[in-house]
């Protein structure tokens, strides 16, 4: 098993995602999903009473309503839900937070094994409440029963590791910390065994060689922290995930206004995507060699500060004019995709909460996706699309690394319009070349509710790498002999 911290770090909260999972049972109360002509059908095989109920309460099946219906005894003995055409991940997401919790359900429709499992996983996210700080007691959630068909160890696992982002982002900044995150990386690896967890903290990161993960992490009272979790066989296809950690984005010097500051405690997003990736994958047991790195800091603002000006050489040698202190997240992540070049993995995958022009581009749900490889990205959307993790791939376009130019150094970290891409493309002068990748800038928040998606952190982007890495990898003997295929021109 993985070691844990020498000294405990803030307690994090957990949550227990299979006990929303209830053994079959008599008394379980059957959720009988309808549409309108199948209402009609399905009220000719019923008794007079029950007709008539459904009459005088005015149900007609609309996609989303819900009628509970009586027994002789005044006991609720089916539910009658108003479904869409067409079954999707979040189509019985809404009903935990709509049912008598003092009962468990089970779903009475005809499900293939794959509509089975989305069913499932939905309940549990719908089933999500982040209640770690509240002093009154969290409410109890309705129990399903699991579909016949449903593949358990994939919803559980799903659905854990959704909770684990979820509850990362979710944490306050004054909890979570650089410390804390690799706190967590400890507890998810303490579930699994032959896993190992390296930890370079403070000016460690110095003498190591990790100079912008130091750099950017300075000026906080808490250290910066390079976490690096390994697990699997070696001789199996070496994949190794990249995640931003930033604890708490004042935006350094170049300090936000306090609205900018407002949500920037999930600015450690991509830090719980791969924890949560990770989980799933150590989970699966897939046959690969994983490698997790995790660069975690506190982009905070004191005497030690890094200032917009300064020149700062990198890992791999390269020296970075700082264009803004505010855009740090690209600066901890190139030493961390040096060190993850260093190996030779047969793919790289990071995910950052990284720019504001993404969300302009394609708002909060859509994460951007870029990606060296056409055919890696060709299957990573195609397993979006099956998952209904949706992500959208934006052009590594060339180009545009002319606004990334310095006259004083190596590159400027920054560059002018196109913002997500001029990203991306610094971060790419750190892949070596060959080397297959792909880049998930994600926003890591729901902004709103809706069925399955509460408001607060969200996984956006996790399951459909998950599926990809599963779909290519899942069933690998060895290290497959091919190299990166560069995007069309």
């Amino acid at each position: 098993m993985a070691k844990k911290p020498k000294r405990a770090a803030t307690p994090l909260p957990q949550t227990d995602v299979p006990a929303l999972l209830a053994k079959p049972a008599k008394d379980s109360v059957a959720i009988t999903p309808l549409t309108a002509t199948g209402l009609k059908e399905w009220l000719k095989k019923q008794d007079s009473p029950t007709r008539r109920w459904v009459e005088n309460a005015g149900f007609t099946a609309k996609p989303g309503s819900l009628l509970l219906l009586p027994d002789a005894t005044g006991n609720l003995s089916r539910v009658l839900f108003g479904a869409p055409d067409s079954y999707g991940l979040y189509t019985f997401a809404d009903l935990p937070g709509r049912l008598p919790a003092a009962h468990s359900y089970t779903i009475d429709a005809n499900l293939d094994a794959a509509a089975a499992t989305h069913a499932a996983i939905g309940w549990l996210l719908g089933s999500y409440r982040f209640t770690a700080y509240k002093t009154a007691k969290a409410a109890e959630m309705p129990r399903l029963v699991l579909p016949a068909g449903a593949d358990r160890a994939t919803v559980e696992s799903t659905a854990a590791a959704v909770y684990l982002v979820r509850d990362l982002v979710n944490i306050p900044p004054n909890i979570l910390g650089p410390v804390e995150i690799a706190q967590a990386s400890h507890a998810v690896a303490s579930r699994f065994n032959s896993v190992s967890v390296k930890v370079i903290s403070g000016d460690d990161l110095l003498r190591q060689n990790y100079p912008t993960v130091h750099a950017v992490g300075k000026g906080s009272s808490r250290p910066p922290q390079l976490i690096d979790l390994r697990w699997g066989k070696k001789g199996q296809p070496k994949i190794t995930l990249v995640g931003k950690g930033v604890a708490f984005d004042t935006g350094g010097l170049d300090i936000k206004p306090s609205s900018g500051m407002a949500l920037m405690k999930k600015d450690m997003g991509g830090a719980a995507h791969v924890l949560g990736l990770a989980r799933m994958i150590m989970a699966a047991n897939l046959p690969v060699d994983l490698r997790v790195l995790i660069p975690a800091v506190e982009n905070s603002v004191d005497g030690n500060s890094f200032r917009t000006s300064d020149i700062i050489k990198t890992r791999n040698g390269m020296t970075v004019e700082i264009g803004n202190t505010d855009a740090e997240g690209r600066l901890i992540l190139c030493d961390a995709l040096t060190e993850a070049c260093a190996d030779k993995p047969d793919l790289i995958i990071d995910f950052a909460t990284l720019t504001g022009a993404a969300r302009v581009a394609l708002g909060p749900d859509l994460p951007a996706m870029f990606c060296n490889d056409d055919s890696v990205a060709n299957d990573l959307l195609a397993a979006a699309q099956k998952v209904d993790d949706p992500l959208w791939r934006l052009p590594l376009w060339q180009p545009y690394k002319d606004a990334l130019a310095s006259k004083i150094a190596d590159t400027n970290h920054i560059g002018g319009q196109a913002g997500a891409i001029t990203a991306a493309l610094f971060l790419e002068k750190f892949i070596t070349a060959g080397t297959p990748w792909v880049h998930i800038d994600t926003f890591a928040w729901n902004a709103g509710s809706r069925p399955g998606r509460p408001e607060g952190g969200e996984a956006l982007g996790m399951r459909a790498a998950f599926a990809m890495i599963q779909q290519r990898y899942g069933t690998a003997k060895a290290k497959p002999k091919t190299k990166a295929k560069g995007p069309k021109k």
